[in-house]
C-alpha cells in the first residue's frame, strides 16, 4: 500500500474528522432533501417524512460506501486518515456497507433512549453527546484502538500521508 502507516490516528483527530464529516453531510442531506421534495412535490415538511428518511438513509449510505471503497472521504483526506480492511487493502463495497450499518451504533442508542424517555430536545442532545463521548472513548481500550464498528466490520482507520512531491 502506498505510504499507509500502520498507526491508528489519535482519538482527537478521528473525532475532528467525524465533526467535519457531519458538516459535509449537511450539504449532502440538504441537496438530497431538496431533490426528494421536488421530485415528490412535498409541500409540507411532515408529508412523506418516512419516505424522506429512507431516501436520506440510502443517499448517505451511497456516499459513504462509495468513498470508503475508494479509501477516503473528503474529511478523511483533510485529516490524513484512510480506511482499509484488516489486511491493509481497500474496502470492498460489501465491507463498506457493513461498516456503514454497524456505524449506526453511534446514533441509534441515544435516539432510542431519548424517544423512550420522551426527553425534551436539550436533554436528548445531552444524551447524544454523552453516548458519543463514551463510544469514542471506548476505542481506547479496544484492540488496535479502533472503533467497535470497525472491529465488527473488519476495517481499520490508519494514518495516511501522501508522499512529498519530488
Amino acid at each position: 500500500m502506498d505510504s499507509i502507516a500502520s498507526s491508528t490516528p489519535a482519538i482527537a483527530r478521528r473525532m475532528a474528522c467525524w465533526l467535519y464529516e457531519g458538516m459535509l453531510l449537511f450539504g449532502v442531506v440538504f441537496i438530497a432533501g431538496y431533490l426528494f421534495g421536488t421530485l415528490t412535490q412535498t409541500r409540507h415538511a411532515l408529508d412523506n417524512r418516512h419516505g424522506l428518511q429512507v431516501f436520506l438513509f440510502l443517499v448517505i449510505s451511497a456516499y459513504f460506501v462509495e468513498f470508503w471503497s475508494r479509501g477516503q472521504t473528503l474529511a478523511m483526506k483533510t485529516w490524513h486518515i484512510r480506511i482499509v480492511d484488516a489486511a491493509g487493502l481497500p474496502l470492498t463495497r460489501q465491507r463498506a456497507l457493513l461498516r456503514y450499518l454497524l456505524a449506526w451504533v453511534w446514533i441509534l442508542p441515544p435516539l432510542f433512549v431519548a424517544w423512550a424517555a420522551q426527553l425534551p430536545p436539550g436533554a436528548s442532545a445531552l444524551v447524544f453527546l454523552l453516548w458519543v463521548a463514551a463510544w469514542a472513548s471506548s476505542s481506547l481500550i479496544a484492540p488496535g484502538r479502533q472503533f467497535w464498528h470497525d472491529l465488527g466490520a473488519g476495517t481499520r482507520l490508519v494514518h495516511h500521508v501522501l508522499p512529498a512531491p519530488a
